[in-house]
């Protein structure tokens, strides 16, 4: 997996998290965890503390680090929950998320990108669409756990989900936190290609009766290869009027990523 500064750039661009405000509170009690706490029940509890704002708009830092270059930047992002992730850098660089298409342009080079969610699944080794991307920013599960085939267990402070029958070629590993139920890590491994996503949510914040991530690192190995992500949100609003201007400009070369 050779990582290049545009694809880093693609990469940090679907990377968006969550958060912290003026009137948010940083949760410093993890609960109490219960080992005779069921799959049913764990499922349950998390499905009842799935984020409900209508939008979100917030200042987003970012700094990533190869092993070879780091870089940090600092963004406005707004979600329209279940349609849109917007994010703009002092409207030189834009990024618009949909469903159905991942798009971005930049002003210092004349460059756009505009497709769909099938290089990113290529490059992190999973199958990606928007409702995954969406649950990974929200601290809750990638691929939602059913009590047909998952089973539950603990794991240091969290509670774990996992496949009954672990899938040789696919892992999962679901990390919930006792408190709220939301993520504490989610890890997907491929072991036959060496490659492992690791998604751990450092710190969660109390916003407006949200349970949201303050702070989530990102890790992305392939063979000897490394990605790592670490994202912090500060000054965030909930459920206000946005916008979402986007429009490549004319003239722009197009990005192939191959």
């Amino acid at each position: 997996m050779i990582i290049k500064p545009k694809i880093i750039s693609l990469i940090l661009i679907l990377s968006i998290g969550l958060i912290s405000c003026k009137s948010a509170k940083t949760i410093t009690d993890n609960g109490t965890l219960n080992s005779n706490l069921s799959a049913k029940q764990i499922i349950k509890n998390s499905d009842k503390n799935t984020s409900k704002f209508n939008t979100l708009s917030a200042r987003l830092k970012i700094e990533s680090n190869d092993g070879k270059n780091s870089q940090s930047t600092s963004v406005s992002l707004r979600i329209e929950k279940d349609k849109t992730i917007w994010m703009s850098k002092l409207g030189i660089v834009k990024a618009l998320i949909t469903p159905n298409r991942v798009a971005f342009y930049n002003k210092l080079d004349n460059t756009y990108f505009d497709g769909d969610f099938t290089y990113l699944s290529s490059l992190l080794g999973t199958e990606l669409d928007f409702n995954k991307i969406q649950a990974l920013l929200l601290g809750e599960p990638i691929y939602k756990p059913n009590t047909k085939d998952y089973e539950a267990s603990v794991f240091e402070k969290s509670y774990m989900l996992q496949p009954k029958n672990q899938n040789n070629l696919f892992e999962i590993f679901l990390l919930f936190n006792p408190k709220h139920f939301k993520m504490d890590s989610q890890q997907i491994a491929q072991s036959k290609d060496n490659r492992h996503l690791e998604i751990n949510y450092l710190a969660y914040q109390e916003v407006e009766n949200e349970i949201l991530p303050e702070a989530i690192n990102i890790i992305a190995l392939e063979h000897e290869d490394q990605l790592k992500i670490d994202l912090e949100f500060k000054g965030v609003e909930l459920n206000q009027k946005l916008r979402f201007p986007f429009t490549i400009p004319s003239g722009y070369k197009k990005i192939e990523l191959k």
